[in-house]
């Protein structure tokens, strides 16, 4: 199984994991975040951690809050290459971007070509599709949280990609494909990155084990008769990369690259890899 991680990322650093926490250097500034896959002990000296400059307090399983000893710069960015994400912290410990997938953003600017029409679903605030565009493609961006797709304005907009050509969608990322099937669309390339549990914008209930399987039959329907790339990462353990793999080739030609794996992060102290997801990509 591959193990991938984002080695180049002077904006971005993980300074060290232990005892269900991370400490994150993010655009100049230091967070504490819980992660329950973080089992093992913490290296760097409590002195290191202590001077964090906010802290995610998680109070139950689902509801938490942030500890504020230092206000994030007024505007907190995070460049990555030729992208820049801005910003903020969420009730649910997220900032607005997710570093591992800078593995992603670079393998979708290596297969897309500048003719291709690409989907990108759960599109959250936009890392794939401004990757994708970027490198000339026309990009449909579909996630279910309104807030989400106006983040991902704000992204694009701060990468200097406001001419590119994107569609944006506030919809249930299965009932999109569905009407899109309807409609006889195709799309050379599709991204995806579903949660293990979700509602879309009408209360639609989102179960990746239960819904996923049905989805990848939709886009099947909706992708060129000779698609040219496919990419699709899962957050949860309860699934493998092989098993994600095995579903892909279900809707996918024959011919054509097939890898899957785990998507990491490296520690700058310690240099332990930190899971974070898996992912299995499709290429032709």
């Amino acid at each position: 199984m591959d193990c991938q991680y984002p080695d180049d990322w002077p904006d971005y650093e993980l300074i060290d994991t232990g005892d269900g926490e991370k400490l994150e250097r993010i655009g100049g500034y230091t967070v504490i975040r819980p992660d329950p896959r973080i089992i093992w002990d913490k290296k760097a000296t409590s002195v290191i951690w202590q001077k964090a400059d906010a802290v995610y307090i998680r109070t139950s399983s689902t509801e938490g809050h942030w500890q504020i000893k230092t206000a994030p710069p007024r505007e907190w960015r995070l460049n990555y290459r030729n992208l820049t994400f801005i910003l903020r912290p969420t009730e649910f410990k997220h900032i607005g971007v997710f570093p591992e997938q800078a593995v992603n953003w670079d393998w979708v600017t290596k297969v897309v070509n500048r003719n291709y029409k690409i989907l990108n679903l759960f599109a959250y605030t936009g890392g794939s599709t401004m990757a994708a565009a970027a490198a000339g493609a026309e990009v449909t961006h579909v996630d279910s949280i309104k807030n989400s797709v106006s983040w991902a304005n704000e992204n694009v907009r701060a990468s200097g990609l406001s001419g590119k050509h994107i569609r944006w969608i506030t919809d249930d990322a299965y009932k999109f494909v569905v009407r899109e099937g309807k409609r006889g669309s195709k799309y050379d390339g599709v991204i995806m990155d579903p949660p293990r549990f979700g509602r879309g914008p009408k209360g639609e209930v989102w179960k990746l084990e239960h819904d996923l399987p049905k989805l990848l039959s939709a886009v099947k329907k909706i992708m060129t008769q000779e698609p040219a790339f496919f990419l699709v990462n899962a957050y949860t353990a309860d699934i493998s990369p092989t098993a994600l793999e095995n579903a892909i080739r279900c809707i996918l030609p024959e011919k054509g690259t097939i890898e899957s794996g785990e998507l990491a992060l490296r520690e700058s102290y310690a240099k332990r890899l930190v899971p974070n997801g898996i992912f299995a990509r499709w290429s032709k």
